[in-house]
């Protein structure tokens, strides 16, 4: 009996220390993106699901994918004029923003907030961006979640002056990726 006690603690010690390190990389298939846009004559929302993020803990950077046809509003003409008219989907099909989490501390806390500094690429134009992230590690994995401002003139978005007003012009985009060890 005594000879099973000692081999059980030392498998307990090493299966506790491995669920509280980080995995070299972090992926989720699922990340959510939501934007708010709010004007006195109307609020526009829309929610993204289906966004790819990948985190690499060795070198610290940050990637994230998403098509923006995967954009869905609550009603149906918004999504329209939006692929359509404002953002053109079919010859900007995606959105995608390459970055570095800046000062990130290992062994890592059970929460921390970072700067992740990087490039935003949507509607063929790219821009430098500075995100607030709060950084959660769980036992079930990782969770970065934040909220940031975007203008839509650095993006080239042509808004035409009838429904001007109807869209703000600095819009509000909120994130949540729950990550999962990424396995080759």
């Amino acid at each position: 009996m005594n000879k099973l006690i000692l081999p059980l603690i030392f498998f307990l010690s090493v299966l506790k220390m491995g669920l509280g390190q980080i995995p070299g990389q972090i992926i989720t298939k699922q990340g959510q993106v939501s934007f708010f846009s709010h004007t006195s004559v109307e609020a526009i929302e829309a929610t993204n699901n289906q966004v790819l993020s990948i985190v690499d803990f060795s070198s610290k950077e940050v990637a994230v994918s998403m098509l923006m046809r995967a954009f869905v509003f609550k009603k149906a003409l918004m999504q329209e004029h939006f692929n359509e008219s404002y953002i053109e989907s079919d010859i900007f099909p995606k959105c995608s923003f390459e970055g570095k989490i800046i000062d990130y501390e290992e062994p890592a806390p059970e929460v921390q907030t970072k700067l992740i500094k990087g490039t935003i690429t949507m509607h063929g134009v790219s821009k430098e961006l500075d995100i607030k992230t709060k950084i959660e590690n769980g036992t079930d994995g990782m969770a970065f979640t934040g909220t940031f401002n975007l203008e839509v003139a650095d993006f080239k978005i042509k808004i035409p002056p009838i429904v001007a007003g109807n869209i703000s012009k600095t819009i509000e985009v909120n994130f949540r990726f729950e990550y999962q060890p990424y396995e080759n």
